[in-house]
């Protein structure tokens, strides 16, 4: 090879070297860069509640560590649909995040049709919170422990009545699941809100009800009502001395209000690598523990992308089977 040749080639190889780094770091910018803009979480229901509280408190400490600001967008309406359909249209890109609750998983057996699909569209972050529920009666009801219940309930069938925020939701299929696994006949007493339930649980105008547990907790201690049994793995920190329903005697029995961050189906993994790092570390603040967990809230310290996408699989498989035997249909 000439040294006319031989330089020519260099300077090729030099020209493809430079081109290829140059589409390398292109490539990589958004990641490093990220976020270089506004994030939204969008929230599918109003601005109160657990799930707003979530956002909004973490919220802060992201726009803290990016120095960007992170706006929560509020898209409630059709048992929460809306809010995952916005979701689920938005761009890849890391801008937009979902903070899904259990009607995510619920809702794909729930209605006939729905614009979007919780599997194929969206990619999971973590799960984030959870916040455990609790069986409560009212003082009337001649049952102190689970077990009484369950012995009751077998002795008057279709004669006790449980209240729910409204059919198809999940203290409408924890009631649903409650009567399958424990072999009784109670009857369901739909309501427009989880305050107008509770208002008549009080009254004494149904017997029963499945509720958020920190929604109750001044009516429990003031013997308004009498908690039975927490339907969370672990007993809560509110109200220690309540048993699990494991603990009480039905092996098996597990719901709670969980909380967890999705993206659009799309986004690069180096983002969501990056979203979870902050997220979870944001969830282990001390501020944002004492926020939560003073309205009996439990932030999750470790949940992989793969380990959500596998509880929401579960999730969907379990409620798929309330829905059916129930035949429980939306509003």
């Amino acid at each position: 090879m000439n040294a006319g040749v031989s330089r020519l080639v260099r300077i090729r190889i030099c020209t493809f070297a430079a081109a290829a780094a140059s589409a390398l770091t292109c490539q990589l910018a958004p990641a490093q860069a990220y976020p270089a803009k506004s994030v939204r979480i969008v929230v599918p229901v109003a601005p109160s509640g657990a799930t707003d509280i979530i956002a909004r408190t973490l919220a802060q400490r992201l726009s803290a560590a990016w120095n960007q600001q992170v706006l929560v967008d509020n898209r409630p309406g059709a048992g929460s649909n809306i809010g995952f359909e916005v979701a689920s249209k938005a761009p890849a890109d890391g801008y937009t995040l979902l903070l899904a609750q259990p009607a995510f998983t619920v809702n794909v057996s729930l209605y006939k049709k729905l614009a979007y699909d919780p599997i194929r569209d969206f990619s999971p972050v973590t799960l984030a919170v959870t916040g455990a529920n609790v069986l409560v009666v009212h003082p009337s009801v001649p049952a102190r422990t689970l077990k009484d219940l369950i012995a009751l309930a077998k002795a008057k069938a279709g004669q006790l009545s449980y209240a729910s925020s409204g059919n198809g939701t999940t203290p409408h299929l924890s009631g649903e699941l409650f009567k399958s696994m424990a072999g009784v006949n109670i009857v369901h007493v739909p309501y427009r809100g989880a305050s107008q339930s509770v208002t008549d649980l009080i009254g004494g105008h149904v017997d029963m009800a499945f509720v958020s547990l920190s929604s109750v907790v001044p009516q429990l201690k003031a013997k308004r009502l009498r908690g039975l049994a927490t339907t969370s793995a672990q007993r809560s920190a509110l109200m220690p001395d309540l048993p699990t329903f494991a603990e009480a005697g039905l092996k098996g029995y597990e719901v709670y209000g969980w909380y967890g961050f999705l993206v659009p189906a799309g986004t690069a993994r180096d983002i969501i690598a990056r979203l979870h790092a902050d997220i979870t570390k944001a969830l282990a603040n001390p501020d944002v523990l004492q926020t939560l967990n003073s309205v009996g809230l439990e932030t999750v310290k470790a949940n992989s992308p793969e380990e959500f996408g596998a509880f929401i699989r579960a999730e969907i498989s379990k409620w798929a089977t309330v829905v059916q035997q129930s035949g429980a249909k939306a509003d």
